[in-house]
């Protein structure tokens, strides 16, 4: 990719990707917030303010490293994780679960709106393809997100999400890995079990559920 088309490329994704993290992030501090724990609210992390959220390295460097090293094939990043003290919730168990489940819920709903976007552009005749393409990342990245972030291991959401369904003796096992989780999770990728096994089945569930909510919309615009 030459710097003409990388530069592009960068202005196309970034205002999607700045979303879905900020966006993200705050959902997780903001059901917090209603379940009991106010620690993410006391620091400020519910927000849209992107700044709270963006890691310098896992959001900005490794990213772009990644992405240039691989020729475009291979992305992956973090923010920094918004704190919740799950014992400050009012039921720590369940509401773990509401919590762990509101920021890949917020990807989805980004992924719907920059869709409704795409087709509000068609249906006003705008065909810039910069506007375009830029729904069509916003859709890309959110989908990416909502399904990577399921992924059941914790820390990532899908993990919680399951150590808060588990009985209580393999919920305590399950959550023991937590501080090698996402090494594991990253070799897992690397080793494309996560795309086979996890990824591209969600991926294609997710837009084929975004397609049937889209369908009345794409019948009045024909």
């Amino acid at each position: 990719m030459n710097f003409p088309d990388l530069i592009q490329t960068i202005l196309i994704y970034a205002l999607p990707v700045i979303f879905a993290i900020t966006l993200h992030e705050a959902a997780h501090g903001y059901v917090a917030h209603l379940r009991g724990d106010d620690t993410a609210w006391m620091q400020g992390r519910v927000t849209l303010n992107p700044m709270p959220h963006i890691d310098p390295m896992g959001t900005l460097v490794m990213p772009v490293v990644l992405y240039l090293a691989t020729g475009g094939n291979f992305l992956l990043g973090y923010a920094r994780p918004v704190p919740v003290r799950f014992g400050n919730l009012n039921h720590p168990k369940r509401d773990m679960i509401w919590v762990a489940l509101a920021g890949p819920a917020a990807n989805f709903v980004q992924a719907f709106v920059w869709a409704i976007a795409m087709y509000a552009l068609v249906g006003y005749g705008i065909e810039e393809r910069f506007f375009v393409e830029m729904c069509k990342a916003g859709v890309k990245v959110n989908a990416v997100m909502f399904a990577f972030n399921l992924f059941p291991l914790p820390p990532l959401d899908g993990g919680r999400i399951l150590v808060g369904l588990l009985p209580w003796k393999q919920a305590v096992w399950l959550s023991r890995v937590e501080p090698w989780g996402m090494y594991i999770v990253i070799a897992l990728v690397v080793l494309k079990v996560v795309d086979t096994l996890w990824m591209d089945p969600l991926m294609s569930l997710t837009f084929e559920v975004l397609s049937l909510m889209l369908s009345p919309l794409a019948f009045l615009l024909k």
